[in-house]
């Protein structure tokens, strides 16, 4: 098939300015690269026609020869230039990387172009509350020992003064590209390590890394109905990043400590409370414990060991929500281990005068034996 005119190829007229097409290129180049388009040959040869256009019209020398001669001035009949490949991009390596950046970036990627400065690691502080904390919520400051940005160089690494340069060896890119024909492989630059960047003059206090170990006061807000093994997420206060790199998180992990007399059930508060055999018989009013403080409890008369009441709204909030749950108030019975003898004889008399007489839950139990013997 006879060659397309390379303007036509990239839709563009022919006093096209750089930056159009460059635009135009790389709209073709990603519709048509064949990372996007695995075992299309037509989007292959589509790709490969694009980036043989770019490369003659990106080079203001052979877009006059083509201007002035067509492909004829190109050196080749009708062809591209003699010893044409498409492992040489010519002046567009920078934009080819972006591309490629592009491409893995929409496949999952971080598809950025390597830089000098690296994240900062990400940290975790263990912070026990008390379950008063949980149901206020709490703030809180916490002393962390770890890297920093070096004050000295504001964390670029290089002297004062200086700043980090340009690596002439990968163009900043921080990858050297080998391609053979249409096979691509990148690697680290041997050069600047990857970064991109070479610092000629280090700072003397970091010695080129941009940061410093010291110690740091981080304000931490806890939420109300926050529960055990939850973790709070402070994005960039983690370790500084190297040579001006992102700093990273730090990770507040929540350890609630036990209470002496409450349990929690999500929102929800358990709490026993003890009672003296003649209280839960003849009832009365009761104090009872919440984490606000004390409140009265009517116990009817009779109440049974075991007995649960729910206290409304006395519970915990809900972290993620409005409300309160409840507070269960789970009631023993005390029975007197020593008894004077004054009071031996009283409930001697108390026994007597029941007789035969059984209580509800007695009488439940009895029956039930009842049916099991007979």
């Amino acid at each position: 098939m006879p060659k397309r005119d390379y303007y036509e190829v990239l839709s563009v007229a022919r006093d096209v300015g750089e930056d159009e097409l460059k635009k135009a290129y790389r709209k073709l180049a990603l519709e048509h690269h064949p990372d996007r388009n695995p075992d299309d040959s037509v989007a292959e040869e589509k790709f490969k026609e694009a980036s043989e256009a770019y490369a003659v019209l990106s080079d203001p020398e052979k877009r006059r020869a083509y201007d002035r001669f067509g492909f004829a001035g190109l050196g080749g009949a009708g062809g591209a230039p003699p010893g044409f490949d498409f492992g040489d991009l010519g002046g567009f390596t920078d934009l080819f990387n972006d591309l490629f950046g592009d491409i893995f970036g929409s496949a999952g990627g971080r598809g950025r172009r390597a830089g000098r400065g690296q994240r900062g690691a990400d940290l975790r502080y263990n912070l026990e509350i008390g379950l008063a904390d949980v149901l206020s919520g709490l703030e809180t400051q916490l002393k962390l020992p770890k890297m920093r940005p070096c004050g000295t160089c504001e964390g670029s690494g290089a002297r004062p003064g200086t700043s980090p340069e340009r690596c002439a060896q990968c163009g900043g890119s921080g990858q050297m590209i080998l391609q053979q024909g249409f096979f691509r492989i990148s690697r680290p630059c041997d050069a600047c390590g990857g970064q991109g960047e070479v610092v000629r003059e280090r700072c003397a206090d970091c010695r080129g890394a941009g940061r410093v170990e010291g110690r740091q006061t981080i304000n931490v807000r806890v939420p109300a109905g926050i529960e055990d093994g939850m973790r709070l997420r402070l994005a960039g206060e983690g370790e500084a990043g190297i040579a001006g790199g992102p700093a990273g998180d730090l990770y507040v992990v929540i350890s609630v400590a036990r209470h002496p007399l409450f349990e929690r059930d999500g929102q929800h508060l358990q709490t026993e409370v003890p009672i003296p055999f003649a209280q839960a018989t003849l009832g009365g009013e009761i104090e009872v414990p919440t984490l606000e403080g004390k409140v009265d409890l009517r116990i009817p008369e009779g109440t049974q060991s075991g007995k649960v009441f729910r206290l409304r709204g006395k519970g915990l909030p809900h972290v993620h929500g409005s409300g309160r749950g409840d507070q269960f108030v789970r009631i023993f019975v005390e029975v007197p281990s020593k008894l004077s003898a004054r009071a031996r004889e009283l409930l001697e008399e108390f026994a007597q005068e029941c007789g035969t007489d059984v209580s509800p839950v007695s009488k439940s139990f009895v029956d039930k034996l009842r049916d099991l013997f007979d």
